[in-house]
């Protein structure tokens, strides 16, 4: 094992990599800006290394500045977290040519799931479902508008370096798709330095269902099981959950074994999440992989009792995969609500401020993952998240029943946040009948 792991990440993941190197014995460093100077993890961690400014571009997304503080250090590994630099290829290259050990997977099985059209291309030579759309990227409007003519509309326009919903575009007929082909690809060359998009059928309904999997250095892999991740506002995860809703176990464990397939083809090692959308049929079809640790990874520790941060720490470290395929059970119900910053009377606009007061559910079957406390400050450089509200019991009812007990004994002053849209979500009668898709949360709560 790693005698010292530098956190290369902020908040709420920061603090939970740390807890997960303590009890391994391993010393945890973190980097911070000058913002995050007195949070939380930072007092938590056993050194902390300030990198830059508030500004994620001037501190967290700073290369040189993360392997300067790892040289510092003596660090033996770098963790990144998800979000900032956790799926940037150079940087994975960069740590592992410093001598650092990258917690993640290999650079060439990063940079081969990065790139959405090369990962659909994977995914169709080892026989996971794609959807229907181009065999590659489209360069003209003449070879969109061909592709669009065989699959039907709508369809979507999307970035092949694409992420966090940017870069992608919908078109319902020949001239919105001329329109939004150049939209997307300036979008995808500001947002990710690549042009290039690919055209996919537009599956109506859709939902949004991913698998967690698991693969050491020898060619071990595991899958976690799955996530329903429909209940999305903008293209970004509000609740996640599991079992996912309606599917049979058959079915369940397809789309599963495929996400542990494509995993074997990419050589892929340590954590990962396969995602697929799901039409209203249960067909289901890969989209992406994301090369990190999910928001939502307790979800799926709280099905399995599989702590995943350990399990990167230790997979990194050149362990085998401890356990087979047959040993991971899912038991019961469990569900993560994403307790954001934000005015949700007002569009969703994020409600930075000093939170005066933080009043944290418990008792049986309550989990809260977050690195804020009241004084704390939530800065308006970083994202809005202020922490995640996890329940979990053997069914899905009480597991709900916790849910709705917990947002309402959560008390936060100070900021606005989502708990007051989350409950609507949860206590309306279209939750109740309906099985949610990814525009369920726009279509029945946000414009009311």
């Amino acid at each position: 094992m790693f005698k010292r792991v530098l956190i290369a990440n902020r908040g709420e993941i920061a603090l939970r990599v740390i807890r997960a190197c303590h009890e391994l014995g391993v010393e945890a460093v973190v980097v911070c800006s000058e913002a995050d100077r007195d949070a939380r993890y930072v007092k938590l961690a056993d050194r902390s290394v300030c990198i830059g400014p508030a500004r994620s571009a001037q501190s967290y997304l700073k290369i040189n500045q993360i392997i300067s503080a790892a040289e510092l250090v003596e660090a033996d590994a770098i963790h990144p977290g998800y979000g900032f630099l956790s799926e940037n290829a150079d940087f994975n290259e960069i740590c592992r040519s410093c001598g650092y050990e990258f917690v993640g997977p290999t650079v060439e099985a990063m940079q081969s799931l990065g790139d959405k059209n090369a990962a659909r291309a994977m995914a169709k030579r080892c026989g996971v479902p794609t959807i229907p759309g181009s065999d590659g990227l489209v360069k003209t409007e003449a070879e969109a508008l061909k592709v669009a003519h065989e699959v039907g509309y709508p369809v979507l326009v999307k970035a092949s370096a694409g992420g966090g919903g940017r870069g992608i575009r919908q078109a319902n007929d020949d001239d919105e798709l001329r329109r939004v082909l150049s939209e997307a690809a300036e979008e995808a060359r500001v947002a990710f330095g690549n042009p290039d998009v690919y055209i996919e059928k537009f599956i109506k309904k859709s939902r949004h269902v991913e698998a967690q999997i698991l693969a050491d250095n020898y060619g071990n892999v595991v899958h976690l099981w799955e996530r329903d991740c429909s209940l999305q506002r903008r293209r970004q995860k509000l609740v996640e959950l599991t079992p996912a809703p309606g599917f049979s176990l058959a079915k369940r464990k397809a789309l599963c074994e495929s996400a542990a397939r494509l995993a074997r083809e990419a050589n892929y090692t340590n954590a990962g999440t396969v995602e697929f959308v799901v039409d209203e049929n249960f067909n289901f079809y890969f989209i992406e992989m994301n090369a990190r640790i999910q928001v939502e990874h307790p979800v799926t520790e709280a099905a399995t009792g599989i702590d995943l941060i350990k399990a990167q720490l230790r997979v990194a470290a050149g362990e085998k995969l401890w356990f087979s395929q047959k040993d991971v059970k899912h038991c019961g119900f469990a569900m993560e609500c994403r307790i954001n910053a934000e005015d949700v009377e007002n569009n969703c606009r994020p409600s930075p401020g000093k939170i005066e007061q933080l009043i944290v559910p418990g008792g049986f079957g309550v989990r809260f993952d977050s690195h804020v406390y009241p004084g704390y400050t939530v800065s308006p450089y970083y994202d809005s998240m202020i922490g995640k509200l996890l329940t979990y019991a053997s069914t899905r009812e009480e597991g709900l029943a916790i849910m709705k007990r917990a947002l309402a004994e959560m008390e936060i002053s100070g900021v606005k946040t989502s708990i007051p849209l989350l409950q609507r979500i949860l206590h309306s009668e279209e939750f109740k009948t309906e099985i949610p898709d990814v525009g369920f949360i726009e279509r029945n709560f946000m414009n009311k």
